[in-house]
């Protein structure tokens, strides 16, 4: 049930989507991977919406080179590991709900255990080896993944439902190129804003998801566009063959 403060807190959201709608996303736990110019955003809004529990984990520490785009941190938070920056930040915006600020790295052997019990996958980091390990996290726990990503002025986001639409490894096969990418602040706000909309109505079960949808984000132009992504049923993460192997991990 809300709190008097918490329908005072969201009159206007509830005014959308009722006292009912409220409650789901209070109930509801997100994990978050990267606490940096995606994860800021992302953050912050899923906070101020009242998504009951987030978990934030990231294992890198404030550095000024991040501060054009990183908006969780400011200058005197430089050296001070972002996970303890954005719980500071996270509570006092919402005091209201629960913040898991885990610094730790996103790896083969941890991320499972990190999602834990989670209702969904945030992907707000910036290499795809490890978007790869939660896109299959996100495979074996039935999970949504909402992933995002930025280069400067372009973007991108979809939703993977697992069994319903294609995974990361079948829209994107090949890693690019590990690079220091230039970025400017305004890219990872707006595709943030993307994926906390995808977020929000995921969990309230409302409008159409991106799914089997790429958005596509052209600053330079002020363009967005789209494009139709497919399941490739030979895919070696989530392909006929391997889906078999998760049920039998399942089982096992």
């Amino acid at each position: 049930m809300l709190s008097e403060r918490e329908r005072e807190r969201y009159q206007r959201q509830i005014l959308l989507f009722g006292e009912e709608g409220q409650e789901r996303l209070k109930e509801a736990e997100i994990f978050i991977a990267g606490a940096g110019g995606l994860g800021s955003p992302v953050a912050i809004y899923l906070a101020v919406g009242g998504v009951g529990t987030l978990t934030v984990v990231d294992s890198d520490a404030v550095d000024r080179t991040n501060l054009n785009r990183q908006v969780l941190h400011t200058d005197r938070d430089t050296g001070v590991k972002k996970v303890a920056s954005a719980r500071e930040k996270l509570e006092a915006l919402n005091p209201d709900i629960t913040i898991r600020a885990i610094d730790a790295h996103i790896g083969e052997g941890t991320a499972a255990k990190l999602v834990g019990r989670a209702d969904g996958i945030v992907d707000c980091l910036d290499n795809y080896p490890a978007r790869y390990i939660l896109n299959r996290v996100a495979l074996d726990k039935g999970i949504p993944l909402f992933h995002g990503a930025i280069r400067g002025m372009y973007g991108q986001a979809t939703t993977i439902i697992p069994g319903k639409t294609p995974c990361l490894a079948c829209i994107f096969p090949k890693a690019p190129p590990e690079e220091e990418f230039p970025v400017v602040g305004v890219t990872p706000g707006l595709i943030g804003m993307v994926q906390v909309n995808e977020v929000l109505k995921y969990l309230l079960g409302t409008g159409d998801l991106l799914a089997n949808r790429l958005f596509l984000w052209d600053g330079l132009q002020g363009q967005a566009t789209e494009i139709c992504v497919e399941r490739n049923p030979a895919c070696a993460t989530c392909g006929d063959g391997a889906e078999r192997g998760r049920v039998k991990r399942r089982k096992g």
